[in-house]
């Protein structure tokens, strides 16, 4: 029997690493005659624009598990009634029993409206999920393949613009940094991992957990700032006023009916708060929003991101052939806090993965909603990884001349 495999939806560091991972354990097992890949998502199964994966050398397979992007190439085709007949079509035509895809919440929901499809009409077909997203908002899985390269280059960046403005303080008096995720704090969270002392950036972090409180947000600011003599701001794109309207003012959507906070022409949350705190305190400041880099950096991707994805993707491939469809692919972690990191697969239904977000947790977030817990740290440091330590210079203390003695 054939199988077919797909990325969809946005890239991250380690996205081909579970493209690998699935071609390898479907050109080992006896079972798999052929593996194609679908070019652009669901779209080149549409397009008949296959690719035979197995038919790659080994070097370009081992290479695909260090290359950032999607390979395969990616889409955001929501899919309607009109295209499931002809996708069963193309399946029928390559003998495809055997379907996976690599993605977030609605790319499970493609596999799981696809594989129902096919079984309808009297298709048989195994599907599987294969986690991905920097969000880290996928339900059912401890977090997500992409998520822990994606959080070590905001922890790094924010580290890093944090030093600088320490020592431009007397220029600019704030920096803010704005990550990806629409609904979810985990990334703006992961910059807490980088505080060493007292002082360090991030100062103030904004989840989109947390309904925006200009009120609240400018006090702590003002606070910090005063401190610290500048502020470090880090900000989801998703956060919301209380009463639901993004931050960032963008009314652009995509087809999965998703606000496209980085759509041209927009603003973004991270430019709204800069004029906020430029008119209310007159100070000269900064916004960085990388955009994709986030999900592309390969030369800050962490090693144990590449390898739980690689597994992520073949056992993806065990569970199929074992008849185990339905059902996405999940990363339990067996370790508890302080204790060295280890983690074991599991899953989880399509159709819930589909139908739910994981928010970040209260027992994650701070009481007054602009920072995190200690547990969050003890959640996100594994995943990371050791970051690095820059040396601050003392405080200057007032010398005294030999002459005025």
């Amino acid at each position: 029997m054939n199988a077919l495999v797909g990325q969809s939806g946005g890239p991250t560091s380690v996205i081909n690493s579970s493209l690998a991972g699935v071609v390898d354990a479907c050109v080992k097992s006896p079972k798999v005659k052929q593996v194609f890949g679908m070019r652009f998502g669901i779209e080149g199964v549409l397009g008949n624009d296959l690719l035979d994966l197995a038919a790659l050398d080994a070097a370009t397979i081992k290479g695909l598990r260090s290359t950032p992007g999607s390979a395969l190439g990616s889409s955001r085709l929501k899919l309607k009634e009109e295209h499931f007949g002809p996708i069963l079509k193309q399946l029928k035509k390559h003998d495809i029993r055997y379907f996976f895809m690599i993605g977030g919440n609605d790319t499970m929901d493609t596999i799981h409206r696809v594989v129902e499809y096919a079984q309808e009409h009297g298709w048989e077909m195994t599907g599987v999920g294969v986690p991905k997203t920097v969000d880290n908002d996928l339900h059912g899985t401890d977090h997500t393949p992409g998520f822990a390269s994606a959080a070590r280059y905001v922890a790094l960046s924010v580290q890093q613009a944090g030093v600088l403005a320490r020592d431009m303080q007397r220029v600019d008096q704030f920096v803010i940094f704005q990550t990806v995720g629409r609904s979810a704090g985990w990334l703006p969270a992961a910059s807490a991992c980088v505080r060493h002392s007292n002082g360090d950036a991030p100062h103030v972090l904004l989840l989109p957990e947390r309904a925006f409180d200009r009120e609240a947000f400018l006090n702590l600011v003002a606070d910090k700032q005063k401190k610290h003599g500048f502020v470090s701001i880090v900000c989801g794109e998703g956060i919301t006023n209380a009463d639901g309207s993004p931050v960032s003012a963008s009314a652009t959507r995509d087809r999965f009916n998703n606000i496209e906070f980085g759509a041209m022409g927009g603003t973004s949350a991270a430019m709204m708060l800069h004029r906020m705190l430029s008119n209310e305190f007159g100070w000269r400041g900064e916004f960085q929003v990388t955009e994709s880099l986030q999900m592309c950096a390969a030369d800050r991707a962490v090693k144990l991101d590449y390898d739980e994805a690689y597994g992520c993707g073949r056992e993806a491939v065990r569970l199929a052939l074992k008849g185990e469809g339905g059902v996405m692919v999940t990363i339990q972690r067996t370790s508890k806090p302080k204790e060295p990191y280890s983690a074991t697969f599991g899953t989880a239904p399509l159709r819930e993965v589909a139908n739910h977000e994981r928010p970040m947790p209260d027992r994650y977030i701070a009481k007054n909603g602009m920072d995190v817990t200690s547990a969050f740290l003890d959640y996100a440091r594994p995943l990371i990884g050791p970051l690095p330590e820059y040396t601050a210079l003392p405080k200057p203390r007032r010398v005294t001349s030999a002459a005025s003695q």
